[in-house]
């Protein structure tokens, strides 16, 4: 008992001390992620998954996760998604995971932190193994942004919005946001053209590749043809927003998407309406050695961080600063980063403003090409991220977003495969 508080006490001031050393080194209590999946990302209201619910999607992909990691289901614990607009999340959860083959002892739960909700939902799993309260979870998201497309305009008590004005800029819609920063910081059209065409291009060369093809498991559906309305079954296994053959010339010829508040944001340079989940299974390393599972990385934590709700869209320039500190480490130690790119003004701006290599970021394309379904992006990063970690033998990754409302959060990870 002396000897274990004694290792206690000593891995605490080596957490304390931070730096690359101390988050690559390997302990019993890491927490760590053994398998990771995610469905195909595909376009609201016309691609492979617009007619499917949901449930089914949940339902499947944890199927898939079951059967990838050939684990227990008895030994999971508890089940964490993140989604944004959802009705009934928790009913449809409870009853996508009992379908899928959990037993009624484990449990589930939705959250909401708008487009960090996937990444919540891990940090939530997480937080629980190391506290004790779990010894096995998944972490997951999932939004279906076709069927619940969230369009009503949010309203609050005048009291609130007349006390302050930053209180009244949280219904300010996204796109206005995008414009306030490519106004404020100079973030020319050109720019946010130019970086799209990249995510566009980056995206398409890793499909032509076969590279998503070890992250994404298919989805058995019925898609309904929207001229005939015949329906049939078709089993959907690619994403389906990446447009071939995009430059920064064909981009630059699209129009503004929300004139009425600027002109650098169109639907070419912003993030696509997309369906789609992931899901990643958690446990502690020692759990992981005495199961036989796989350890693909480890998961140091995450933060949150906030700021103006009217340029919420640089809430990564925040977060990820704020997670590196807590780490010890500089921007030149991250070698792999998946940027959510909400808006071409918020990315351009983030990656500016980190000072980080562009080459490092969204190596597979990101959101502009791969579309950003709310709920899930957080886990989907991970996904994404961590296979291209693998890939290229990277060791130190961070995962970002923007969220709603003027805040923003980052995950770092250490991919065990190299």
């Amino acid at each position: 008992m002396a000897s274990e508080r004694l290792s206690a006490i000593l891995n605490h001031f080596k957490g304390q001390a931070g730096g690359v050393a101390a988050i690559t080194s390997k302990n019993a209590d890491d927490i760590v992620l053994t398998c990771a999946v995610r469905t195909p990302m595909t376009k609201g209201s016309k691609g492979g998954l617009k007619d499917t619910p949901s449930d089914i999607i949940i339902h499947q992909v944890l199927q898939h996760l079951l059967q990838k990691s050939q684990l227990d289901p008895s030994l999971v614990e508890d089940i964490c998604c993140g989604n944004v607009n959802e009705p009934n999340m928790p009913y449809k959860l409870r009853a996508a995971s009992l379908a899928a083959g959990f037993p009624n002892t484990t449990s589930v739960v939705s959250i909401n932190r708008f487009c960090s909700s996937g990444l919540v939902a891990i940090q939530q799993i997480a937080n629980q193994i190391t506290t004790g309260s779990i010894e096995i979870g998944i972490g997951m998201g999932c939004e279906q942004m076709t069927l619940t497309r969230d369009t009503k305009a949010k309203e609050f008590s005048p009291a609130i919005t007349e006390a302050s004005q930053e209180a009244a800029d949280c219904v300010m819609p996204m796109g206005w946001t995008s414009e306030n920063v490519g106004r404020e910081f100079d973030i020319t059209r050109e720019k946010q053209d130019r970086w799209a065409a990249k995510s566009y291009q980056r995206a398409e060369a890793a499909q032509k590749a076969g590279l998503f093809d070890e992250e994404i498991v298919p989805i058995v559906t019925i898609w309904k043809d929207p001229k005939t309305g015949e329906e049939k079954e078709v089993v959907v296994k690619a994403d389906d927003g990446i447009r071939y053959g995009t430059t920064f010339e064909s981009l630059a010829k699209i129009r503004p998407a929300f004139p009425q508040w600027g002109e650098r944001s169109t639907g070419g340079n912003s993030s696509q309406v997309t369906d789609g989940a992931a899901a990643v299974l958690l446990m502690k390393r020692s759990m992981a050695e005495k199961l036989g599972q796989p350890i693909l990385a480890k998961f140091c934590g995450a933060t949150v961080a906030g700021l103006a709700p009217r340029i919420m869209g640089i809430g990564p320039a925040f977060a990820v600063p704020k997670l590196l500190e807590k780490f010890n480490l500089k921007i030149e130690d991250v070698e792999l980063m998946e940027l959510n790119e909400a808006f071409g003004s918020m990315a351009v701006y983030c990656i500016e403003k980190l000072g980080i290599d562009p080459e490092k970021v969204n190596p597979r394309g990101g959101a502009i090409a791969l579309g950003h379904p709310l709920g899930a992006t957080g886990a989907r990063q991970v996904v994404t991220g961590l296979a291209e970690a693998r890939r290229q033998k990277k060791k130190i990754f961070v995962n970002t977003m923007c969220i709603g409302t003027g805040m923003g959060m980052a995950g770092l990870w250490v991919n065990e495969v190299v």
